[in-house]
């Protein structure tokens, strides 16, 4: 099976002398949920720009599901969808109009288009606002949106970039059930995002990008096996008992709830041990969900020390 991208030795140099790009090379699999990570400016969104033909690249190849952008585009792109940062549709026409036209950009008959919008806007929460002017939308419906429109010719890839920045909590959360549903369904996704819990929650294999260069490209479970430290959140039975600067590791947020950080070496059953010992019952515990936030910029740290060498 062809791989859904495949990208080797990407370069982008722009006219200023810039080097955005500096011999990227990665694969992502038919069927995976990608996250491809970096700080702003790391070279993410000029990734995304080579591969939807926005921006001109320098060196490399680029395929998708085996077509070279660079000999093929047009068949290329039919399996392409985007959903880009910025809003970029009229805010004169309706959720209705944007989708159905959309469809017709890709040759989708208009009666197909039409069933088509429906479907997506209804998935999205965003019927009932069918007909209302797309300007008079809320940030939230405006990026559920652009999801929808960039699924109306039904994409064997579907490429996100920021989708959920500025969305409150809840809709951020249906929007994640909704992209796990359409690539349980078999669509590809590549995901970028500033929420590492999003990436943790959704993704399976994941890429990191730091001035231009790859410095991490494995699976989910693979990198977070990196993590020297585990942090929990607790939700105490009852008020501590001892003071919480006698446990190593411990940080009470609020007489209920407390965080403590152990070495992930040592193992969950110490950590056991250490509440027992300190006569802590606990209602329930859970990850922190800033793990991958913590791992990120451990490997970002270590890449620039290792340039630097």
């Amino acid at each position: 099976m062809q791989p859904a991208l495949e990208i080797q030795n990407l370069q982008k140099t722009y006219a200023s002398g810039h080097r955005a790009l500096d011999g990227i090379s990665l694969t992502v699999r038919q069927g995976d949920f990608f996250a491809l990570l970096g700080k702003n400016g790391a070279g993410k969104s000029t990734v995304i720009g080579i591969v939807s033909s926005l921006v001109n690249k320098s060196g490399g190849t680029v395929k998708l599901f085996g077509q070279n952008i660079d000999e093929n585009f047009a068949k290329a792109k039919s399996s392409l969808g985007i959903v880009p940062q910025e809003i970029n549709f009229s805010i004169f026409e309706t959720p209705f109009q944007i989708v159905v036209n959309q469809g017709g950009y890709f040759g989708i008959p208009r009666r197909t288009a039409m069933e088509r919008a429906e479907q997506y806007l209804t998935q999205l929460k965003l019927w009932d606002k069918k007909d209302v002017v797309s300007g008079d939308l809320s940030g939230g419906m405006k990026r559920r949106l652009m999801i929808a429109r960039a699924l109306v010719h039904r994409p064997k890839l579907l490429i996100l970039d920021e989708p959920t920045a500025g969305v409150d909590i809840e809709i951020r959360r249906s929007m994640w059930e909704f992209l796990k549903n359409i690539n349980n369904d078999g669509t590809t996704i590549i995901l970028t995002t500033h929420y590492l819990e999003e990436a943790e929650s959704l993704c399976r294999n994941i890429a990191i990008i730091d001035e231009g260069v790859l410095i991490e490209d494995t699976s989910m479970r693979s990198l977070l096996k990196k993590l020297a430290h585990e942090t929990y959140v607790l939700e105490l039975k009852a008020p501590l008992k001892v003071r919480p600067e006698e446990i190593p590791g411990f940080l009470l947020l609020d007489p209920m709830t407390a965080e403590i950080t152990i070495d992930k070496s040592v193992g969950i059953s110490k950590l056991f041990e250490t509440l027992e010992s300190a006569n802590i019952e606990v209602q329930s515990m859970r990850n922190k969900s800033n793990r991958l936030e913590q791992l990120f910029l451990e490997l970002v740290e270590n890449s620039r020390q290792q340039q630097i060498r």
